[in-house]
């Protein structure tokens, strides 16, 4: 039988056992304090960890089914064919993703994180894909429910709120973002099941749901900037994940889901902060290299641009480097050369070359590289 929305029960504060919940809440908070403080010290941040965002992108796009890697988006992104039209709109899912959360980053510098915020981060997530028939940027004015393709309603595993309640439900759900709380991170937690629960899209909620992680720790000063990537721990216990959200329907449990989340952004901040400490160190060892390498005082510039574009087509790189361009031309050959750089595709006539750095994919996706492949 399906799981029907929990009517009436939300917010759940008062319903909260927050004995229970303290040994998760400090241990979580230190962690996203630690990993905070991490991307304090770093002076470009959206440089450096952009791999990051695009492979939380490709994570949580997974969760829904999407089959992608950091190679694949990164080389459709830079010009490689994808072999057939599903595999392209996976591509473009992720793509749409980081713009969606760039999109939602330009509303936040003006307003509040609010129902508007959603709607155009939908619309931009949507664009361009196979849902975007269904209504990007509106919430649904249809019932709908979440089982196996092609089930009804009796045979689904979950059956939102129906589409009549919801702007109200969305509305209460707005007033519960800024409405005082006795614990940001839980009130987060609270936030993202009543989100996935109410399921006020007809397509692309769950995605959504986890990009409004970041942003709402960002709002409210957990962090510093939204570079928070919570979908590996989701996409590694997906089972978990999806029955600690249905257990809050079903159940009334909010505390449990609670916990489960409390330990997602306890154990995630651990792991962002290792796969971050790489990438910082293999940037400082990179740069030092290719400075001496080509005994170019423009090392700085070429590495910022490339840590930013993984796999690029050549002609990219020579045109928006900001390097002259004898000097960027020079620049590609010696990290070819010295390895630094991989082919990924040569150039031939009219056709660009297209190049990757694959020890920074693999530092995003947390391989070494004597496992990595690009």
């Amino acid at each position: 039988m399906a799981v029907h929305y929990h009517a009436g029960r939300f917010p759940p504060d008062e319903r909260l056992d927050w004995p229970a919940l303290v040994p998760y809440i400090g241990p979580a908070a230190a962690a996203l304090a630690r990993y905070d403080g991490m991307l304090a010290a770093v002076p470009n941040p959206d440089i450096l960890f952009a791999p990051l965002t695009t492979n939380e992108a490709i994570l949580s796009s997974r969760i829904e089914g999407t089959v992608a890697t950091m190679g694949d988006v990164l080389g459709f992104e830079a010009g490689q064919t994808p072999d057939s039209p599903a595999r392209r709109d996976d591509f473009q899912e992720v793509l749409n993703y980081r713009s969606a959360l760039r999109r939602a980053e330009e509303l936040l510098a003006e307003f509040p994180l609010s129902l508007r915020v959603v709607r155009e981060a939908h619309a931009v997530l949507m664009r361009g894909v196979c849902g975007e028939g269904k209504a990007p940027g509106e919430f649904r004015r249809l019932s709908n429910w979440i089982g196996p393709p092609g089930c009804t309603i009796d045979e689904a595993t979950f059956v939102p709120v129906g589409a009549e309640a919801l702007p109200a439900a969305m509305s209460a759900w707005e007033r519960y973002i800024h409405a005082d709380a006795p614990d940001r991170l839980v009130q987060l937690a609270v936030l993202h099941a009543e989100f996935e629960a109410l399921h006020p899209f007809l397509d692309g909620n769950g995605r959504l749901g986890r990009m409004l992680v970041p942003l709402f720790l960002w709002q409210f000063g957990l962090i510093g900037v939204p570079r928070f990537y919570i979908s590996a721990f989701f996409e590694a216990r997906r089972d978990a994940y999806y029955e600690g959200l249905l257990s809050v329907s079903r159940d009334d449990d909010w505390t449990g889901w609670c916990r489960f989340f409390l330990e997602a952004v306890r154990a995630q901040a651990e792991a962002d902060l290792k796969k971050a400490d790489g990438i910082i160190r293999l940037y400082d060892e990179t740069v030092k290299q290719v400075a001496d390498l080509t005994r170019s005082h423009q090392a700085i510039r070429a590495m910022d641009w490339i840590f930013a574009h993984p796999i690029f087509p050549t002609t990219r790189f020579v045109t928006s480097a900001g390097i002259p361009e004898p000097t960027a031309r020079r620049f590609l050959r010696v990290l070819v050369r010295d390895g630094i750089l991989r082919v990924l595709r040569a150039g031939r006539g009219r056709r660009t070359g297209i190049l990757a750095f694959p020890d920074l994919l693999n530092a995003a996706e947390g391989r070494s590289p004597v496992d990595g492949q690009t």
